[in-house]
């Protein structure tokens, strides 16, 4: 296979994804979408579509593949490898009331969505099952961490973990985890028409999701965006990405297993980081500006990583 070849099928990968971020933003600057759409598609895709998606595709998983421990173990403990280099930069390099804003930028990534896409377009069952198992570790510890960074650096904040707790369990995707590993376990089958129906409503997820983000995005503030911004989403879409890519090969991992780690580990920083901000008082601006930037690196350092990852033969 040569180079052209190679480039032209890890763009088919990761274009149907970035397209979709991108005619969100056609739609939302032609004024055919609005906030008020926006705010209900993201709630309908958060309580029920992607909850759907999730289900489906584990019932449908062989779990024997699917439920991958070393793949979640080493995921977890990434994660965390990822906040911590992420908090030591920022308390070397970032002014004290943004550091904790700077972190949760830095390390917590869209796999619920963005993630999740790749791992569909470029693994089909495989990447949606997998990919749902590692989203149940993604939620604790997402949620958790950005807790505890944000709570830092914030006056007056303080780490609520029966709140966190109580948030992580009601969560619509973690409970859609759990609600179909019996039937995973037990080879419990669904009527066909439930499959059916099911398939049509979750299949909304992905497409939808994906044009909400891009319509949300704020090029104008982009263009404001400071110094620490840049270097956040620097660390989230290059450093952090390659360091954990190059850990995962070294302990063995390869083919599937590495390409569905770097998908999520490349994947732009999570919209959930906005509103957890927003809910603490925080700097919002900044918030705002390293979701928008990492967003938009992503079609150009996700696309350029896998296509690296296969001329090494990695994956």
């Amino acid at each position: 296979m040569d180079l052209l070849e190679l480039f032209t099928r890890t763009l088919d990968v990761t274009l149907p994804v970035f397209a979709m971020v991108f005619i969100g933003i056609a739609l939302k600057r032609l004024g055919w979408i609005d906030s008020a759409f926006i705010s209900t598609a993201s709630s309908l895709v958060f309580k029920a579509t992607l909850p759907t998606l999730i289900f489906l595709s584990l019932v449908k998983a062989d779990l024997s593949v699917a439920l991958d421990v070393p793949l979640l173990l080493f995921f977890a403990l990434a994660t965390l490898g990822q906040f911590l280099l992420s908090w030591g930069w920022a308390h070397l390099r970032v002014p004290r009331a943004d550091r904790g804003i700077y972190v949760q930028g830095a390390f917590r990534g869209n796999c619920g969505v963005v993630g999740l896409a790749l791992a569909a377009g470029m693994y089909g069952n495989y990447g949606l099952s997998a990919g749902s198992l590692l989203l149940g570790v993604v939620i604790v510890m997402y949620n958790a961490l950005s807790v505890v960074a944000l709570a830092a650096y914030q006056p007056g904040q303080a780490t609520d973990w029966r709140s966190l707790l109580g948030h992580i369990i009601k969560n619509p995707l973690i409970l859609s985890v759990f609600a179909a590993l019996p039937f995973t376990a037990f080879s419990v089958s669904l009527p066909s028409w439930m499959m059916t129906s099911g398939n049509y409503f979750a299949s909304l997820t992905l497409p939808l999701a994906l044009i909400c983000i891009g319509a949300t995005l704020s090029v104008s503030s982009m263009r404001e965006g400071s110094q620490v911004a840049l270097s956040a989403s620097s660390m989230k879409m290059v450093v952090l990405p390659v360091l954990s890519t190059l850990a995962a090969w070294l302990m063995g991992f390869s083919g599937n297993q590495l390409g569905l780690l770097f998908l999520f580990f490349a994947s732009p920083t999570a919209a959930a980081s906005f509103v957890m901000v927003k809910a603490i008082n925080g700097n919002v601006a900044l918030a705002a500006n390293i979701i928008a930037m990492t967003t938009l690196m992503a079609s150009v350092t996700v696309t350029l990583g896998i296509f690296a990852l296969r001329l090494l033969g990695w994956i």
